[in-house]
């Protein structure tokens, strides 16, 4: 039997097919990545299979090409050899609200509850949704299951829940909720594989495009950078991270409108909007500009001045995990943050940094640290596999 994990953005889909038996999800059999689903786009499918990689162009369509292309994606998912009968398809949808903290069947009803979090979410939850009624569309006899980044925050303190705000406002559900739930489960997962203190004081980096830091103890999330919307805490690809709230009232004294503040907080910010260059890091690492330069130590510093609130919360460290396509691959990024922390304890092993690829989990850390730091590539789509095969199994 097999699970189809999808995540699907504004323009493309990554989905991963994952067998499963006795209970247990394997890693992704095939993975792959429908691209170019934007209006006017050049549809293609890629995949890696085997340790082999293909890519397919898809024909544009004048129509509908998203629901095209995942009309693709299931022929194509027939034709497969050896393609075991598929169970469901589970869905990273990034914000659950207050209602949802564990796997849940995409209903209409579901769906209609979910769509009232789009401005919590706008990068992110429209195109989950539309992602999810394009494989409803292709796949109407497979239960579709949407496994949220928010549920794994939803156990965290009353006091880490609340703004300094009315409680009627907190009642309607503003509040804190986080995100990268699932990055951070399968992180966790990893460490209580690999590291004799998985149960203690971890801190843990999911650094990209979209970042933020979790503190965990005990297996659970005691406290998280992002909260209400995915804008909050660190400083981020294209977000601005935490903001002074009257930055915004002098922005609309100016005459900003809702538009322009969104696109301003959430399109036109962070790396890229302090670089004036790049969202990405490697790029910004190549560049001599001092404003890429200034980025790069911004972005640092905001992961240091967070790490210390997350460690404060957890009254002390034991564990420190980088992941996410900055924290895997930025040997740097990782060697700056731990030069930081030295004052907790922390020591890195040079060699082992620069040689962690982000393609396996390692250790990082010297003999003589106090604080174990490990980099650990993250699967979202192997646990989202999990909670689908959750689902099915208690629903069977």
């Amino acid at each position: 039997m097999a699970i189809l994990s999808v995540n699907a953005g504004s323009s493309s889909l990554k989905f991963s097919i994952h067998r499963f038996h006795d209970h247990a999800v394997d890693s992704a059999w095939v993975s792959g990545c429908l691209q170019g689903l934007e209006p006017g786009g050049q549809p293609s499918l890629s995949w890696t299979l085997g340790g082999q990689a293909h890519e397919e162009v898809l024909p544009v369509d004048a129509g509908d090409g998203f629901a095209h292309a995942f009309g693709r994606l299931r022929d194509w998912l027939r034709e497969l050899p050896d393609m075991p009968p598929l169970r469901a398809v589970a869905h990273r949808v990034v914000h659950g609200g207050a209602d949802f903290s564990q796997a849940t069947q995409l209903t209409p009803e579901v769906m209609e509850r979910l769509s009232r979090l789009n401005s919590l979410a706008p990068l992110h939850q429209p195109h989950n949704l539309a992602g999810v009624r394009a494989m409803m569309q292709a796949f109407p006899e497979v239960p579709q299951i949407a496994c949220f980044d928010t549920a794994f925050h939803a156990d965290v303190p009353p006091l880490h829940q609340r703004f300094g705000l009315p409680r009627a406002l907190h009642d309607q559900g503003v509040r804190r909720y986080g995100f990268h739930g699932l990055s951070y489960q399968y992180i966790l997962q990893c460490l209580q594989q690999h590291s004799t203190r998985a149960d203690q004081r971890l801190l843990l980096a999911h650094l990209g495009n979209g970042a933020s830091l979790c503190a965990v103890r005990a297996g659970r999330s005691l406290a998280t950078t992002m909260g209400f919307s995915a804008l909050d805490g660190l400083m981020m690809g294209t977000r601005s991270g935490t903001l002074d709230p009257g930055v915004l009232l002098y922005l609309l004294e100016q005459g900003w409108d809702h538009a322009g503040i969104q696109r301003l907080l959430y399109k036109e910010s962070g790396l890229l909007g302090v670089s004036g260059l790049s969202a990405d890091v490697r790029r910004l690492r190549a560049s001599s500009s001092p404003d890429a330069q200034e980025a790069l130590a911004l972005f640092t510093h905001r992961v240091v001045r967070e790490a210390g609130a997350m460690t404060a919360c957890l009254q002390g460290l034991d564990v420190l995990a980088f992941s996410g396509g900055i924290g895997e691959h930025d040997a740097l990024l990782r060697a700056d943050v731990c030069q930081a922390l030295g004052w907790l304890g922390v020591r890195m092993d040079d060699a082992l940094n620069r040689a962690a690829r982000g393609d396996r989990v390692v250790p990082i850390h010297a003999k003589d640290s106090t604080i174990e730091v490990w980099v650990i590539p993250t699967d979202e789509g192997r646990v989202a596999a999990q909670q689908a095969l959750a689902w099915l199994e208690q629903a069977h």
